[in-house]
């Protein structure tokens, strides 16, 4: 398998995992994180189940990825469709995993899923972004809106990040402890995994 080939596999595989560990963190109430949150008030806002989160994260990647394509079309690449093609399916893959390792909705399988759903948002993260293959939408819009003000990323992604929370408690996405954590942990968390990432695949290659 060639290099690029392989970039690709790595990504699908991160974005399957993003897409179960969304739909992880939905599943056990406890709160969802800032991109999450978006996707489930979106789905509520439309009267959508909860096993339709993936038809509303799908909605809002391809507005984002149109609006992205607007405003500044040199970050909508390959990375950006492969990106949007398996998420939905993934989030719902994801929530019928759920309800099979966790039946009962106890305290106990609620910390439990939502902990794995973490471990798989912040791995299958680090995996696409150490691919190197291009940007999901909400980073896209990121960076669109740091060239605008001419600032810097981390700073950007906080107040998007902020937003994102805000308007996903609005339009009625839980908002919960997770959402807290994920808000606090993710950017370290998945810096830390994705440069460990970058590094064996440099030693690989």
């Amino acid at each position: 398998m060639s290099r690029k080939s392989m970039k690709i596999v790595l990504a699908v595989v991160g974005i399957v995992m993003v897409g179960m560990g969304v739909a992880f963190n939905a599943a056990a109430a406890l709160g969802n994180d800032p991109v999450g949150i978006v996707y489930d008030g979106i789905r509520n806002t439309a009267q959508l189940s909860a096993g339709q989160l993936g038809m509303a994260s799908n909605i809002v990647n391809i507005v984002l990825m149109i609006l992205v394509f607007c405003l500044d079309r040199h970050y909508v690449n390959i990375g950006t469709f492969i990106y949007v093609v398996p998420y939905g399916v993934a989030v719902d893959l994801g929530g019928r995993l759920y309800a099979a390792l966790f039946p009962a909705q106890t305290t106990a399988f609620q910390i439990a899923g939502a902990a794995l759903g973490c471990l798989l948002l912040y791995t299958g993260v680090a995996l696409f972004i150490a691919a190197d293959i291009g940007l999901d939408p909400f980073t896209g819009v990121v960076m669109v809106i740091r060239d605008k003000v001419k600032g810097q990323y981390r700073t950007v992604k906080i107040g998007f990040d902020i937003c994102c929370i805000i308007l996903g408690a609005v339009l009625g996405g839980k908002l919960g402890v997770i959402t807290i954590l994920t808000a606090l942990s993710a950017g370290p968390a998945i810096q830390f995994l994705s440069d460990g990432m970058k590094k064996r695949m440099k030693t690989d290659g």
